[in-house]
């Protein structure tokens, strides 16, 4: 087993962190030039294309509002038949007996309202049956 010298670790340590500081300058630098290159293409890019642009507005423009109008049309179209083909699909697990995922839900709603129209019905009945007697007793 050889050991190394303190002094020798000390040297590795060093170039090691040399690399480092080089290999973070250079790509750092690198960096802010294509930082620098993008925002000179930007420039240049707007200041040939705004005449264009001002050329081109009143047709653009609406253009550009028609496509957007066209394409969130599409969007909301595709969107509802994507949904109701779910929900049909749904529909046709929860009739066939398979158990979907809510289906546990809607047969616990389901009871509560028929609990709850039962006891309404009941209630009328018993409303029913005490305006006859006030009827016969008058």
């Amino acid at each position: 087993m050889s050991q190394i010298h303190p002094r020798h670790e000390q040297h590795h340590q060093l170039s090691r962190q040399v690399a480092k500081t080089t290999t973070a300058v250079t790509v750092g630098g690198s960096l802010m030039v294509l930082s620098g290159l993008t925002l000179a293409a930007t420039v240049i890019g707007l200041v040939v294309a705004t005449p264009l642009l001002v050329i081109f507005s009143p047709v653009l423009v609406p253009a550009a509002i028609t496509i957007f109008m066209i394409l969130g049309g599409l969007l909301a179209a595709g969107g509802f038949g994507a949904t109701a083909t779910f929900v049909f699909y749904w529909m046709y697990r929860y009739t066939t007996g398979k158990h979907p995922i809510g289906a546990d839900k809607i047969d616990y709603a389901r009871d509560r309202l028929a609990h709850a129209a039962h006891e309404m019905k009941e209630k009328a009945e018993q409303l029913g049956h005490q305006a006859q007697q006030q009827v016969k007793g008058t």
